[in-house]
């Protein structure tokens, strides 16, 4: 695979960065460009770590909804650790 065949992605307006309790992450919303598939969700720590929720969702507001409850249930540490890749759902 070459650079050239990476698919183009479309980002949600939805992507943010959010902050909380001195920890910040990066909230990225996208699909494939033209894609009809869904929206994927993925959290990026200021370290680059990475978690990615396995399922798509049908709106990228379900996304950031989806991400949103996460916040709230587990807290922002949960998504910046020193882990490595991880999937959630």
């Amino acid at each position: 695979m070459t650079i050239d065949d990476d698919p183009e992605l479309e980002y949600s307006s939805l992507c943010e960065e959010v902050s909380r309790d001195g920890t910040t992450v990066f909230l990225h919303i996208y699909r494939l460009k033209g894609g009809t598939d869904g929206w994927s969700l993925e959290v990026v720590d200021d370290k680059g770590g990475s978690t990615v929720w396995d399922d798509l969702f049908a709106t990228d507001k379900d996304a950031r909804d989806e991400f949103f409850e996460t916040l709230e249930a587990e807290g922002i540490r949960s998504f910046s650790e020193n882990k490595p890749s991880t999937s959630l759902h």
